[in-house]
């Protein structure tokens, strides 16, 4: 529904230069950087803190680096840091560290969603956000004569209100409402991924590696996905696993039920029995390489998984919605520090590009990654002949990862040049 700006009640005391939908990584930290550079944010998020999202709740260095930038205490209780990554397949089980590299940490961290957006909404709030919650974006509120988005209809206390702005950024997640709304819908030609997750009190609660199992079996079919056990530090651990929709196995998988017989396969004194889990299981869709575009038009910036922002390399996503949401803000800093309406949009409209010349080739060999292993066969070969060779894992890990320093190592190099010549997203 796009509601006329005429017709709309004009709350003085919610308006803002933006508004953020949404209070996940990515809109606490667009709102947050926004904020640090002196404009006025109104962060509205439809649940209320806590609550609990579905996700593997594994930080890797780059999402590391964001919480660094923003100033989060990651000393205190409750992170969990670890060196690198346990590999488990083809029979074997090795250990890879996080890359010594001048651009990211060498370490990762384990926080549960049932609080890292909390810690990150309330570290907005603290650098000056408006923080509101219970409100449900519900529509866009357009101008009568561009057309541009210049505020939001929510339901708040079950009623109906209005809240003006400069600009909206979308932080609203894959079902993104607001870009829905302004006629944005995902490209059926990018990868969408599945996961599952679940808890389990277990001794393995305390581990220093993240642990990625690359063999996922349904029958005798080896599937396009990889599962993983991360220790979370409280007596407990987050297990579960992702599946691509590149397979013909996708539809009509029962993935619940995946998952409780992939941990059935486990060693018994791990703990993951049923009786010992903790929360049910959940699942939530991954949207990979930017299948939502523009990433601006019209007043409305894209952040996160409401753009599509997932690396389908590995499935991860929270250090792309800080890292979209921290491009976000610089770009809406300098739009509205512009005289004129061509100006800003100007300013705006370079946006999606940095997003492709930051992603676009690299999301692009990922796109061909997961086309590959969807195919019958190419997992299994791939599995067994790559890890039984080291050094071949560690350049794995750096691309899977995206972990690379621009003037790096021969593997840095190598990364860097096959994701510049690709075609960008």
């Amino acid at each position: 529904m796009t509601v006329p700006a005429a017709t709309q009640r004009n709350v003085a005391e919610a308006d803002a230069d933006v508004i953020v939908v949404g209070a996940g990584p990515a809109g606490s930290t667009t709102a947050f950087h926004l904020a640090q550079a002196g404009l006025d944010v109104l962060l509205l998020e439809k649940t209320t803190f806590p609550r609990e999202k579905v996700c593997g709740d594994g930080l890797t260095p780059r999402a590391v680096k964001q919480l660094i930038a923003m100033g989060i205490d990651i000393d205190a209780p409750g992170w969990v840091r670890n060196k690198g990554l346990r590999v488990v397949g083809g029979g074997m089980r090795f250990e890879l560290d996080w890359p010594q590299l001048a651009s990211y940490p060498d370490f990762g961290l384990v926080r549960t969603r049932q609080d890292f957006d909390e810690i990150l909404a309330e570290n907005a709030v603290r650098g000056g956000v408006r923080l509101l919650q219970g409100v449900n974006v519900t529509a866009p509120i357009l101008d009568d004569r561009s057309g541009h988005i210049v505020g939001v209809v929510a339901k708040k206390d079950g009623e109906e209100v209005s809240y003006r702005s400069r600009l909206v950024v979308a932080a609203d997640g894959n079902s993104t409402r607001v870009s829905l709304a302004m006629g944005l819908h995902k490209r059926e030609d990018r990868p969408m991924g599945v996961a599952v997750r679940t808890y389990f009190t277990s001794p393995r609660h305390d581990d220093d590696y993240l642990e990625t199992w690359l063999e996922l079996w349904d029958g005798d079919t080896l599937l396009p996905g990889y599962g993983w056990i991360f220790g979370v530090g409280d007596g407990t651990s987050n297990v579960g696993l992702g599946l691509l929709n590149t397979s013909e196995s996708f539809k009509g998988m029962d993935y619940r039920d995946l998952l409780k017989r992939w941990v059935k396969s486990m060693p018994p004194e791990w703990g993951y029995v049923e009786e010992n889990m903790t929360a049910p299981i959940r699942g939530a869709a991954l949207p990979m390489a930017f299948n939502r575009q523009p990433h601006y038009t019209r007043g409305l910036v894209l952040v996160g998984d409401a753009g599509g922002m997932i690396n389908p390399f590995n499935g991860e996503g929270i250090a792309y919605a800080m890292e979209s949401g921290h491009v976000a803000a610089e770009t809406i800093v300098q739009a509205l520090g512009r005289v004129t309406p061509a100006q800003r949009e100007r300013v705006l409209r370079a946006y999606p590009q940095t997003l492709k010349d930051a992603y676009g080739g690299y999301f692009t060999l990922g796109r061909g990654f997961v086309e590959l292993i969807g195919h019958r066969g190419v997992m299994d070969f791939a599995t067994r002949h790559a890890l039984p060779h080291p050094r071949l894992m560690r350049f794995a890990l750096k691309l899977l990862g995206n972990l690379t320093d621009r003037r790096g190592d021969a593997s840095d190099r190598i990364i860097n040049a096959l994701s510049k010549v690709a075609p960008s997203a």
